[in-house]
């Protein structure tokens, strides 16, 4: 039986309100920006569990990406709960300035740029989690983005570039005197990747430094974990990524459990039918039958992992090819699913 809940935990830190460079943002449970993972359907998702905020997929700071298809649908941010928070990434401080101007005017309430990205394709144009080698250049890229726009502009980033050489402090300060409304740190290197074991020391250390909030990002993946790390770094607010992978109601549980100090009970097979039925639905509204059907498939594939038979259903899922298809087998799966757990 559930204990009666405490009410002084409803006041722990990650329930409260966060402002942001003067927006205020419900909770400080955030949901951390995935290429290919957190588009609007995701993020909308994520909120209706209690996530406090989301920021978009990252979107390169080239004009002339920005009308392809990929880019709008990544800078589509109908039906979000506010403030909006659009992530761009770039080596160049004018085209910065420029995409940060024209994130705003497409809607988004904050500016978020990318010094963390540790995949090859974003480093060779020196951009993402390449740049933490180049103090200066970071610098006037802040500074760039800072004075082109109204808004508030946040900063996702590393410990640094290579182990041994995390200068994540330096870059944090610079970050602070450039006007940059908060700060979030994957406690991890570029050179780590995703390999090993977050490290918050660093993120600890920044966090006594400077004055403008700290998120915490990296290997946050149960409410334990996202209470015992905020109280460890004093950060300001937790980030959660990939343990939201097929999971968007580990906010919902975080909340939970920083109130009554017990887990909550996880979804049962009938609620986690209607969860995956919706997300589709809201893909193949978002994406239409094509993309639609294909983006839906790694969604699948994480929410029906624990599952018995799984493996053999998503080698069956995987040749759907239209969006009824594979809506049926998912839902036909899941009922299956459910007989099994009531005999």
């Amino acid at each position: 039986m559930t204990q009666p809940q405490n009410p002084l935990n409803n006041q722990h830190l990650l329930l409260k309100p966060l402002s942001i460079g003067g927006l205020q943002v419900e909770n400080r449970l955030w949901v951390a920006p995935m290429a290919g993972v957190t588009d609007n359907p995701f993020r909308r998702l994520c909120k209706s569990f209690g996530a406090g905020h989301a920021v978009s997929e990252m979107i390169i700071a080239d004009t002339a990406l920005y009308a392809r298809k990929k880019s709008l649908y990544r800078a589509n941010f109908e039906g979000e709960i506010a403030p909006i928070s659009a992530q761009i990434a770039g080596a160049e401080p004018e085209k910065l300035a420029q995409a940060a101007q024209f994130q705003v005017a497409n809607g988004a309430q904050i500016v978020d740029i990318n010094m963390g990205c540790p995949a090859k394709k974003v480093c060779k144009k020196l951009a993402g989690s390449a740049l933490l080698q180049d103090e200066d250049l970071v610098k006037r890229l802040l500074d760039s983005a800072v004075a082109a726009v109204d808004v508030p502009v946040t900063l996702k980033t590393r410990l640094g570039f290579a182990n041994g050489q995390e200068n994540i402090l330096r870059i944090a300060k610079i970050a602070q005197e450039a006007g940059i409304a908060a700060i979030a740190i994957h406690g991890r290197t570029r050179e780590d990747f995703y390999t090993g074991q977050a490290r918050y020391e660093l993120i600890a250390a920044v966090k006594a430094e400077l004055n403008i909030p700290v998120i915490v990002n990296g290997d946050i993946d149960s409410p334990q974990k996202a209470l015992q790390v905020q109280a460890m770094t004093g950060a300001d607010a937790v980030m959660i990524g990939r343990a939201a992978q097929g999971k968007p109601w580990i906010f919902r549980d975080i909340a939970h459990f920083a109130q009554t100090g017990e887990l909550p009970e996880p979804p049962t097979v009938a609620e986690l039918r209607q969860i995956v039925l919706y997300h589709l639905d809201e893909l193949y509204r978002f994406y239409g039958e094509y993309s639609g059907c294909r983006i839906a498939r790694k969604h699948i594939a994480w929410y029906t992992g624990g599952l018995p038979n799984s493996n053999a259903f998503r080698e069956a899922m995987y040749g759907c090819e239209t969006t009824h298809e594979q809506y049926q087998a998912v839902d036909q799966f899941l009922k299956d699913s459910i007989e099994q757990v009531e005999q």
